[in-house]
């Protein structure tokens, strides 16, 4: 098929259309700007556009077969900042997007939600997705509206979506500099000898997953023709920051200094997925440990650090 990836140019992005050049796919890239850690891929039509660039938008669509909706503006701990700004460039823009994808007879959108912000503070551990949604984030709103208004392209015009939630993404060639990452940006500081910063006291739980499983649940969510429209996407496990950095302490074998600041306002004390779902439908499963996904990530980030010509002592 001929894909078209919005956000294809950023970490979760350019491992997806790895795999789809992989699997014998044509791919095209929307992104507002280049890859991080890459050169241009050979054979890849790149988009280099905002995606509020509606008339660039329309004319990337052009004979796709199928896309893959990566791109968020904001993050969950500054979406509350500007709401508005928020529900404009991602709601609205993604609407118009739906639109052309309907004019364009696009078969499938494939929706990159969340398997964290979109729940809130779950009652009962794992979280299935037919859990009660309460986001505590303009961001968990903003993904939970597109959730609704792909059911409701589905249901007026038969645009066919699947929607994947998965939980906190990591592995090679994330930002480790970025806002977002917590296993990247804390192999980082270690890789610089610095100060980890850790809002809270290190007891919050998340479900981490590791990126090429997380591509491979994503790549046969959309190529499958399953019972159910969402699945959750993770490790089916939560680990505290607190076991993060003992994993890094054993495996990495370095002091690390931290320090504890006030809790996020954002953050969910305990939240790790049901993957129950993705398993049976999908026949899909995690297959690689955190400890194994983060001495890869550490590998990764530790070279990126001393090819820049910044010390890893």
């Amino acid at each position: 098929m001929k894909a078209l990836v919005l956000g294809g140019n950023g970490f979760i992005g350019s491992h997806l259309v790895d795999r789809l050049l992989s699997e014998g796919h044509t791919v095209n890239v929307f992104d507002r700007q280049p890859e991080r850690y890459r050169k241009p891929l050979e054979g890849v039509v790149y988009h280099i556009q905002d995606f509020g660039n509606r008339a660039m938008l329309d004319d990337a669509l052009t004979q796709i077969d199928i896309v893959f909706h990566l791109v968020s503006t904001t993050i969950p701990k500054t979406s509350n900042d500007d709401p508005v700004f928020d529900v404009m460039s991602n709601v609205v823009e993604t609407i118009f997007l739906l639109e052309q994808c309907v004019e364009k007879n696009v078969k499938k959108v494939v929706f990159i939600s969340s398997g964290g912000a979109i729940y809130g503070s779950p009652k009962a551990l794992p979280v299935q997705e037919d859990n009660p949604l309460n986001p505590r984030s303009s961001y968990g709103i903003t993904k939970l509206a597109i959730e609704k208004y792909l059911w409701l392209f589905h249901n007026l015009y038969g645009l066919d979506y699947v929607i994947v939630r998965p939980s906190n993404p990591y592995g090679e060639r994330q930002n480790y500099e970025g806002d977002q990452g917590v296993i990247a940006v804390l192999l980082a500081k270690v890789a610089k000898s610095q100060t980890i910063n850790i809002w809270g006291d290190g007891t919050v739980v998340k479900d981490y997953i590791y990126i090429q499983d997380l591509i491979d649940g994503i790549y046969k969510a959309a190529m499958s023709k399953p019972a159910y429209r969402i699945f959750n996407i993770g490790s089916g496990i939560g680990y505290s920051l607190n076991n993060i950095l003992a994993m890094i302490t054993e495996k990495i074998e370095r002091t690390i200094s931290i320090e504890h600041g006030p809790q996020g306002a954002f953050d969910v004390p305990r939240i790790y997925l049901d993957i129950k779902r993705a398993n049976n439908e999908l026949g899909w499963e995690p297959k690689i440990s955190l400890d194994i996904g983060l001495l890869r990530t550490w590998e990764f980030i530790k070279n990126d650090i001393a090819k820049n010509n910044l010390i890893v002592r």
